[in-house]
């Protein structure tokens, strides 16, 4: 190769670089599609937690832009602070922030702002299934829910699945995760999905999650509603969840113990105990080494109950699939 003739490319020709001018006003200019045309948000005191992320100025911006009176948290990054006792990671900060400033209502996005988890004005949350029920009820209002069906995980709230069934819209579940979500979503052309976490798609603007558009459409629906944030976008009593999380020293334990008989067993048990008004769901991370249990159920001692009953197996499983 060294001795070899190589000719060279010319140095123009290595590489290009291109600068945006004016890419976060594009973008302010772009994430305002989401909400109707001439909606302005005068009147709302509003907290925004941006988290020491990517929202930190085009949140406030737009905000402010359309009438709001904000009140901005979070928002000088340092490039370690990131979502440090802030954002959706932690939106207590928020929520109390609303209730002190006497705010009408408050958003919290995390790090890369493609999660948004709000507060209403008596500083309770609103996580992303109370997003879909809020948004699914507006498109379905306005005729823009294609196929009447939102996209959820198995983690979804069963409270918004009955919220939507009422309204006679269908929930699908995917795998946990957007990606899942997305996935479903184009390949039966459905316009709408999210997760608890607050995920939430509306693929009519974007394909991915962009908590300050979903913040928009909610600030919207506040507005249109003409009531205060704890009536309006709070659509459904969610059934009460516990989540626990095992740890494990491998993934194969993990396999070993789901295919376990008498884990099995367990699981088929609870799910016809609770009947209808519960769930169980038992899955792995696709994170990390832990095997994670769900229960669902409208009576919480059954849901201990029940969850303590899982976890005991399961423990059980996952030490002797160590050994």
């Amino acid at each position: 190769i060294m001795t070899d003739h190589i000719v060279l490319a010319a140095p123009k020709e290595l590489g290009r670089a291109r600068r945006m001018l004016d890419g976060l006003g594009r973008y302010v200019e772009q994430v305002k599609i989401a909400a109707p045309r001439q909606m302005r948000f005068s009147g709302l005191t509003v907290v925004i937690d941006c988290a020491n992320g990517a929202a930190y100025r085009a949140a406030p911006d737009v905000l402010f832009e359309m009438g709001a009176d904000v009140i901005p948290l979070a928002v000088n990054p340092d490039g370690l602070n990131i979502n440090q006792n802030c954002g959706a990671v932690h939106p207590m900060t928020m929520a109390e922030a609303v209730v002190a400033h006497q705010a009408d209502v408050g958003l919290a996005f995390d790090g890369d702002a493609d999660r948004l988890i709000m507060a209403d004005e008596k500083g309770q949350l609103i996580n992303g299934d109370q997003c879909l029920a809020v948004i699914a009820d507006m498109m379905q209002h306005d005729g823009s829910l294609k196929g009447q069906t939102v996209v959820g995980t198995l983690m979804t709230n069963h409270g918004l699945g009955r919220f939507l069934a009422d309204k006679n819209i269908d929930l699908i579940r995917t795998q946990v995760g957007d990606r899942y979500i997305l996935d479903a979503m184009r390949q039966h052309d459905f316009n709408l999905g999210g997760e608890p976490s607050g995920h939430v798609l509306m693929t009519d603007y974007a394909t991915s999650g962009d908590g300050l558009m979903t913040g928009l459409v909610m600030l919207s629906a506040l507005i249109m509603a003409g009531k205060p944030a704890s009536e309006a976008l709070q659509k459904f009593k969610e059934t009460p969840q516990i989540l626990v999380n095992l740890k494990a020293d491998n993934r194969q334990a993990i396999t070993d113990t789901l295919e376990n008989k008498a884990v099995k067993d367990a699981i088929d048990a609870a799910e016809k105990a609770l009947g209808a008004s519960g769930r169980v769901v038992v899955r792995a991370s696709g994170t990390e080494p832990l095997l994670r249990i769900m229960v669902e159920a409208e009576d919480a001692k059954d849901m201990q109950e029940w969850a303590d009953t899982l976890e005991q197996v399961m423990k059980v499983k996952l030490d002797a699939a160590a050994d």
